[in-house]
């Protein structure tokens, strides 16, 4: 059993880097044009949540895509594998940045940018580590597609 625990606390974490990668490239995308275009804070968020889970859906799809699948079974698998956890993450990261003093209006130049974005993600990344642990161990999130992945 304690192994069994093991593997799936190294998938789940496996799960949640791809997860990260995904929602990294959204947020900081994101993040820029809002910053490039002076957007205020609610388009700023609503674009990087968006992005985020773009991204996060398409790193999911090209594997599948490889596999053979095609995009009409690629998207409904991405989309059952990685909503939860993307949803995690962008939640708990956007209330992280939110509640930095200043992260919101600070510059790409700016330390505060880049440090409140990376301290977001890992405070979202060791939240979602759970939430995909708990439904890799029910056959579902990243179970769904892991196989295919490989």
């Amino acid at each position: 059993m304690h192994a069994h625990g093991s593997e799936l606390t190294r998938t789940a974490v496996a799960a949640t880097l791809h997860c990260l990668t995904g929602c990294a490239i959204g947020e900081v995308l994101g993040l820029v044009l809002a910053t490039a275009f002076g957007w205020g804070n609610g388009l700023s968020i609503a674009a990087s949540v968006l992005l985020a889970f773009v991204f996060g859906y398409a790193l999911t799809m090209v594997p599948l895509l490889r596999a053979g699948l095609g995009p009409r079974r690629a998207l409904p698998l991405a989309l059952a594998s990685d909503t939860f956890s993307i949803a995690t993450m962008e939640l708990l990261d956007s209330l992280t940045v939110l509640a930095i003093p200043g992260a919101m209006a600070a510059g790409l130049g700016d330390p505060l940018f880049w440090g409140s974005l990376a301290g977001a993600l890992f405070i979202a990344f060791w939240a979602a580590v759970p939430v995909n642990r708990w439904l890799i161990a029910r056959g579902r999130g990243h179970a769904v597609v892991h196989r295919l992945h490989h």
